[in-house]
């Protein structure tokens, strides 16, 4: 791709940066941190049902936008999808949603970043830290996709190698391989001091909604596939290899977890992985893990920049935001993009002081149902596709990567992001926020109306991608 083309990013990302991408945007906090409250609202059967859900909701997704990703891999992903083939409306809603819900987690990443620094330099003001990482990300972003691409990779690794030490080390421990100190091997028995299910299916309901938000990220994928070599050949094996080894993952991890720490205890304890390289005797286990956290909190935040960057390019492409988002630099970074979404993750932050009972809250709460949204808008616009796709002539043979058992799968796939807003509005702590949430969504479509509504061309194709050869 050529200097002088100021509108196209370059693919430069190849099959091992596009695997640990998804890894990255997955394996964070919700595991590190999140597991132990699955587990205390769950019990120990529980809250391994409820990561298996949330496994089975996240391949449904993950397929569905590996067929989209594949016949169309441009920067904007699921918005360019939805726009595509649900309509420029619902393109015009999820990019900015999801723009908006990813600065805001971003932002809330430093402040986390810089409470954890405090363990180590408590003399230092947390806004100091926040401002160390929101630079160090910025420049990392600001490089090269390829330079964004390379750091990912190694802060996924610190992450994957950690949780691999933990079970391997864990389930030693479990069995007696590897001694506990002041205990006797646990075996199984933590499994059913209290029963399988000890809070009842509620419980794992509760859970589920902790458990499928950790698993959010894994979408980042394909904001990723406009910027990634051979789209066809590398999105497909990138699947294949994600869903089945983040999965692994969690429910290795959450069993080594379940079988060492009581449940009733795991729900209490800021990090229960902690508590448990703590009872096997590893020296500065809580140091490590503060070091391993961090990593997964830098990582996150750097997956968010890039996507929050690459989608505001991609509403500016398609003339949903203002133009001069739509550009990039000689490097082929959209710089103009990523400066507004540093700025309003920075922003966000100050909500939190200077507004934290109203405006810092309805933004958290557009942030917890743009996710949601998000797949809903993904499994929608499959179906979409593959329907025009068939009814204009198109053979399955031809696709290169498909869902298969369609359309049983994004059928599905809504049926059960429908169950997590229905459970979520059970839940008097969260039922607010799936008002607000779902009040912008709205918000976002009468603004659209009115905006673009009497002129349809206010909102032209996105890419040259030559969307218009998906659909014969």
């Amino acid at each position: 791709m050529q200097e002088s083309q100021p509108k196209e990013l370059r693919r430069s990302m190849k099959s091992r940066h596009l695997f640990m991408l998804s890894i990255g945007g997955v394996i964070g906090t919700g595991l590190f941190l999140g597991s132990g409250y699955a587990i205390g609202e769950a019990g120990p059967a529980g809250a391994i049902s409820a990561y298996l859900f949330g496994g089975l909701l996240m391949y449904l997704v993950m397929v569905c936008l590996g067929e989209l990703s594949v016949i169309m891999p441009v920067s904007g992903s699921f918005q360019a999808h939805a726009e595509k083939f649900i309509g420029p409306a619902t393109g015009f809603m999820i990019g900015w949603t999801y723009w908006l819900s990813w600065a805001i987690y971003v932002g809330l990443e430093f402040i986390a970043a810089g409470l954890l620094m405090a363990r180590w330099f408590p003399d230092v003001p947390v806004w100091i830290w926040c401002a160390i990482f929101a630079l160090l990300l910025f420049g990392i972003n600001a490089l090269t996709t390829r330079s964004f691409a390379e750091t990912e990779y190694w802060f996924s690794a610190i992450k994957v190698v950690a949780v691999l030490f933990f079970i391997v080390i864990g389930g030693a421990a479990i069995f007696g391989v590897v001694p506990i100190k002041g205990e006797t091997a646990p075996f199984l028995s933590n499994f059913f001091s209290d029963g399988l299910f000890p809070t009842g299916f509620m419980g794992v309901f509760i859970s589920m909604m902790t458990v499928v938000y950790a698993f959010m990220g894994s979408e980042i994928m394909g904001v990723a596939a406009g910027e990634t070599e051979e789209p066809e050949k590398n999105i497909p094996k990138a699947i294949r290899s994600i869903i089945i080894r983040i999965l692994v993952f969690y429910v290795l991890a959450t069993f080594v977890l379940s079988a060492i720490v009581p449940w009733k205890e795991a729900g209490v304890l800021e990090s229960p992985f902690v508590t448990v390289f703590d009872m096997i005797g590893i020296p500065y286990a809580a140091d490590i893990m503060n070091f391993v956290i961090l990593t997964a909190i830098l990582s996150v935040g750097n997956t968010g920049l890039f996507a929050c960057t690459r989608i505001l390019f991609s509403l500016s492409q398609s003339g949903q935001a203002p133009r001069v988002f739509g550009t990039v630099n000689k490097r082929g970074v959209p710089m103009n993009a990523l400066l507004v979404t540093l700025a309003f993750a920075l922003l966000s932050l100050l909500t939190s002081v200077i507004a934290e009972e109203t405006l810092f809250v309805v933004l958290l709460a557009i942030s917890g149902v743009g996710g949601v949204v998000t797949w809903m808008a993904i499994a929608w616009a499959q179906y979409k596709f593959r329907k025009q796709y068939i009814t204009g002539g198109g053979k399955l043979e031809d696709l290169k990567f498909k869902v298969p058992f369609f359309p049983l799968v994004p059928i599905l796939c809504l049926i059960m992001c429908v169950g997590i807003v229905v459970f979520t509005a059970f839940d008097p702590t969260q039922r607010t926020s799936l008002y607000i949430g779902f009040g912008f969504v709205v918000a976002c479509y009468i603004f659209y109306h009115f905006k673009f509504g009497k002129n349809k061309a206010g909102a032209p194709p996105l890419t040259d991608e030559q969307p218009e050869k998906v659909v014969q």
